[in-house]
């Protein structure tokens, strides 16, 4: 194995996983409702379903929707829709304890994460820059995003897991007016990250 090679693999997944996006923004929030613990199945969701996405990406998924305009549209406006959403979630919702329930709201589930990946316009460009720059030249196209998917699978959860235990640290310091406003910096996030979406 090309250590270089590896070492800018890995530090590419660390970098992107880290930065301020849909996935960090949803998971921080979620951190500071519902705690850690219960944010867990929305980590896993992403630290599997993206590796996931980036294999069949590679595999020819991308070819598929640039040469679908129509099901690239769909995706495109079921994503604003679906991220337009969570943000009005996280405007509206009320700052409470992690422990606490009584609104009916829950986590976002592993599944739901997973999916959410195909709608979510950073993981896109992600796998884009991923693909295009790490793969081919190295073992080839599908060994390389195979070993791309497991370098990003544990860099994707150690990311989310700092950005939940951030939510659930807020939480915890700030006063219920303050976790409102943390609230609305994280729907702020999501919306700025639909300008791409958009754009695209």
């Amino acid at each position: 194995m090309d250590a270089a090679w590896l070492a800018a693999a890995t530090g590419f997944a660390f970098a992107m996983s880290a930065t301020p996006g849909p996935n960090n923004a949803m998971v921080a929030a979620s951190g500071a409702r519902f705690g850690l613990r219960r944010t867990l199945p929305h980590m896993l969701g992403v630290s599997l379903g993206f590796p996931v996405m980036l294999v069949l990406v590679a595999l020819g998924a991308a070819e598929l929707l640039r040469h679908s305009a129509t099901l690239q549209g769909l995706l495109r406006w079921a994503g604003a829709a679906w991220m337009l959403w969570l943000a009005w979630g996280l405007l509206t919702a009320a700052p409470a304890a992690p422990a606490a329930t009584t609104d009916g709201a829950r986590p976002m589930r592993l599944w739901q994460a997973a999916l959410f990946q195909w709608v979510n316009p950073k993981a896109w460009i992600i796998a884009a820059g991923a693909i295009a720059t790490y793969t081919g030249s190295h073992l080839g196209v599908l060994p390389d995003a195979l070993l791309l998917a497991a370098i990003f699978a544990p860099a994707a959860f150690l990311s989310l897991l700092v950005w939940a235990a951030m939510g659930q640290g807020a939480a915890r310091l700030l006063s219920p007016r303050g976790l409102v406003w943390f609230n609305r910096a994280m729907a702020g996030l999501l919306l700025l990250s639909l300008v791409p979406l958009l754009l695209g």
